[in-house]
């Protein structure tokens, strides 16, 4: 029986893969979006945290070995929208600078200049509905005296409907967690659900990839996947989106198969450079109770951290009880969690080709090798990051405690099959297609060259709307 074909297909439904599907079948192309998970429920569990957090319900049990001889399990979640169903909806645009080489850090620079993604930015922002909200009062009184020391406040885009105001337990729980009446606009809804109607769209969730598959006697043309259950689909484009951590296994084990590793000036690059973000989350106390409602509105910078970005997060205080000391009685650390704010500290991580994923093929856990203290600058910053905001929240009456988020906090990986305009030195070009294969995209945060002091969800809506677009083109063109 001859494979089911499509003009493109599409690996995976978060940021990149669900901006893909909405470009192409609106442009007529016959469209195949594939997702490893299923669509979440709507039963309110989703902003349970007892079932969210304490349970770990909604995250994948993939166990990986760390490179060191131990194990993780890193924090990501398979279902229709990936990860932007779960994340806080900040929706950021990079800096001009930041599409720059930064050699001090070892970051290439973009093979594409930031005004090549500012219309696709925009559409973006218009899909997600971003829109800056009030900053509450609790808030307020807190960042006032931060201001005189240096630190610079900038709203805060979120995608998020104004009505999430009127529903207090929506507005109270959706950094973390999954919108049930869609007061939060992610890759399905903002996406997917515009075009999902369509005929020439198919969305087939628990669909595991487990191999690209090239045209026979010709292995640099990709035409096609095979599904965990031995199916094969064909299109003329593949993109990737499954995300930084699982794109890389798929190139990596078709590069194996097809014996390609050394004909490809890249090919020992593909997993290599994983970036991130250097993140602390920090929770601030002080006397009086705090009652803001969504809490994350602004945005802080400091000139002496040109490289880090401080943002609320968005828990109240039942759920900033849950991440006390567990020593502390229940009833102590619910008085805390009342009086206490979340802050979120991100440094953009450097380049380093130890800090890698490697598919560990049939029989062995993939590995995340990935260290911190590879990114020596980028560790020194962050460090004198965490230290001069506790010391400038102290001095305004706050006593705070920290905690790093160490390498099983994956939220904003990126790198893993970095873009760029030399082959030797890059696995995608700047209009994302590989490098030396024909047919094989990535439009995922994968093909970052930088991280960013922000988060990247917006840069890789934007990019895959424009990747997604040239192919439309491509198509048209050749038929």
């Amino acid at each position: 029986m001859a494979a089911q074909s499509f003009d493109a297909i599409i690996i995976g439904s978060g940021a990149g893969g669900s901006a893909a599907a909405w470009q192409l079948a609106r442009a007529g192309l016959s469209v195949l979006l594939l997702e490893r998970g299923s669509a979440l429920p709507r039963d309110g569990s989703t902003q349970d945290p007892a079932v969210v957090v304490a349970q770990g319900a909604f995250k994948s049990r993939e166990v990986w070995s760390d490179g060191r001889g131990g194990t993780l399990v890193p924090e990501e979640y398979f279902n229709l929208g990936g990860k932007t169903k779960w994340y806080g909806a900040a929706l950021l645009r990079f800096g001009a600078d930041e599409f720059a080489a930064d050699p001090a850090r070892s970051h290439p620079g973009w093979p594409i200049g930031p005004g090549v993604l500012a219309d696709y930015y925009a559409e973006a922002e218009r899909l997600l509905g971003a829109r800056e909200f009030a900053c509450e009062p609790d808030l307020a009184r807190i960042v006032a005296p931060l201001e005189s020391r240096g630190w610079q406040l900038q709203s805060l885009p979120l995608g998020l409907s104004p009505e999430i105001l009127s529903d207090e337990a929506e507005a109270r729980h959706f950094d973390g967690f999954a919108s049930v009446r869609d007061f939060k606009f992610d890759a399905e809804t903002a996406f997917l659900r515009g075009v999902r109607s369509l005929p020439n769209l198919t969305i087939r969730t628990g669909a595991d990839v487990v191999a690209l598959c090239g045209a026979p006697g010709f292995p640099r043309r990709i035409l096609g996947v095979r599904l965990s259950t031995g199916e094969t689909l064909q299109a003329p484009s593949i993109l990737l989106a499954a995300g930084a951590l699982h794109s890389p296994r798929l190139l990596q084990r078709y590069l194996r198969d097809g014996d390609l590793a050394g004909q490809l000036p890249w090919a020992g690059l593909v997993g290599a450079n994983l970036k991130l973000h250097l993140l602390t989350a920090l929770i601030a106390l002080s006397p009086g109770r705090k009652n803001d409602l969504l809490r994350k509105t602004r945005l802080l910078l400091h000139d002496r951290f040109p490289r880090s970005s401080v943002q609320p997060l968005g828990f109240d205080g039942d759920f900033i009880a849950t991440l006390m000391p567990r020593v502390l009685p229940r009833f102590i650390a619910q008085e805390l969690g009342a009086r206490a704010y979340g802050f979120f500290l991100q440094t953009e991580d450097g380049s380093d080709v130890r800090n890698r994923v490697t598919d560990g093929g049939i029989d062995r856990q993939p590995v995340l090798d990935y260290d911190a203290a590879r990114s020596g600058p980028a560790l020194a910053e962050h460090r004198a990051l965490t230290r001069c905001l506790r010391l400038d929240l102290a001095r305004a009456g706050h006593l705070s405690f920290v905690e790093r988020i160490g390498t099983t906090g994956t939220a904003h990986a990126c790198g893993t099959l970095v873009a760029g305009a030399d082959p030797a030195r890059s696995i995608v070009d700047g209009n994302g297609r590989v490098h030396g294969l024909e047919g094989l995209y990535v439009v995922d945060g994968s093909v970052l060259p930088r991280s960013s002091r922000v988060n990247p969800s917006l840069t890789i809506y934007a990019w895959s709307l424009r990747v997604a677009e040239q192919i439309a083109l491509l198509q048209r063109a050749a038929a």
